[in-house]
């Protein structure tokens, strides 16, 4: 089982962008203290849901903050960036950090931010296949050329190339950082499968959805040609929610308190790039629907509720959302017994 943490930089009501992004970096700190696996990095644009605009940027921060958890992205947006130029970081920040670099990729939503950027509704729509396949190109070969429908451009040589990694004896580390797509579409699911590339699954959806989309990526993937034995190693990861107390009523009571105000404020400043009506979910009921998915209550709970997903989905590796609270020194005692108090129940 391997647990991280996922860190949004949220920002709460009555409290600025600094204040978010100082509880993710403390977060991430007491993370790799606490003895978890992973910090996995949101990103968002213009809206308090969020206030980290560049993933990688913070990774790299962390990176070199911390001598041995593993920092990813969840995710960089590949329809505001050039994939070029984030295979470009990706590659720095997985040779300059050692291998501990794990770069998570989506579609993002329809939002401002395609205008804004320049890629468009279709960038969007459309665009995704064609930008991760050039993504995979630049991290996996010496040289690489654009020739889809929105990137053209004549073959360049790839600098840094990511699979020159040295290890502790000096000799040359095999492949590049680990990509793992977002998924919350059939659609994607297959394009992951297509290419074996690990799903990241969404805090929203239960054990029961997310093992329908493990079943579906395992078949479409064998059907691709890839071998069993590397399906079966897939390392796919499950976003949720964690909260530890003594009682699980009060674990309970501070995420209802507190995330919905945060929810409120930060999903409500999203605005589409094309007008379409936007659906909101109550926010005090998927607090309350997180609390009931995620491990949210005692240590023990916690630990059960991990491992229910884990015998139910086949996902062992974990991306959880501490900082529910909006309190600095209650989200780094949540980190450190996440860490202290349940990973134990899991060995």
């Amino acid at each position: 089982m391997r647990v991280g943490t996922f860190v949004l930089a949220a920002q709460f009501p009555g409290q600025g962008p600094g204040e978010a992004l100082h509880r993710a970096i403390r977060s991430a700190e007491v993370a790799e203290e606490s003895g978890l696996d992973a910090v996995w990095l949101a990103e968002h644009h213009f809206v308090p849901y969020g206030v980290c605009p560049s993933a990688v940027t913070l990774a790299a921060q962390l990176l070199g903050r911390t001598r041995r958890i593993r920092v990813g992205t969840a995710v960089s947006v590949l329809p505001t960036q050039h994939p070029v130029a984030l295979g470009e970081q990706a590659a720095l920040l997985h040779l300059t950090s050692g291998g501990r670099f794990s770069l998570g990729v989506g579609r993002g939503g329809p939002w401002v931010d395609l205008e804004v950027f320049g890629g468009g509704l279709e960038a969007y729509e459309k665009g995704f296949p064609e930008s991760l396949e050039l993504l995979l190109d630049w991290l996996r070969k010496p040289r690489v050329a654009g020739r889809g429908g929105r990137y053209g451009f004549r073959e360049v040589a790839v600098v840094p190339r990511a699979g020159e990694l040295l290890d502790a004896d000096g000799a040359d580390g095999a492949g590049g950082p680990e990509v793992v797509v977002a998924c919350t579409s059939r659609k994607t699911v297959e394009l992951a499968a297509e290419h074996a590339l690990p799903m990241l699954l969404g805090m929203h959806c239960g054990d029961a959805d997310k093992a329908e989309m493990v079943a579906l990526w395992r078949s479409r993937a064998l059907a691709a040609g890839h071998s069993p034995e590397r399906v079966r190693a897939a390392g796919h990861v499950s976003a949720g929610v964690a909260q530890i107390a003594d009682r699980t009523e009060d674990a309970v009571e501070t995420l209802v308190k507190a995330m919905p105000g945060w929810l409120r404020q930060g999903l409500d400043a999203h605005v589409t790039v094309d007008g379409r009506h936007r659906v909101m979910r109550d926010p005090v009921e998927y607090a309350e629907l997180l609390c009931g998915l995620h491990p949210v209550g005692t240590p023990e709970l916690a630990a059960d509720r991990l491992a229910a997903t884990a015998e139910r989905t086949g996902i062992t590796r974990f991306a959880l959302l501490v900082e529910g609270s909006g309190d600095l020194v209650t989200t780094e005692e949540n980190v450190a017994r996440l860490g202290k108090e349940v990973l134990p129940l899991l060995e």
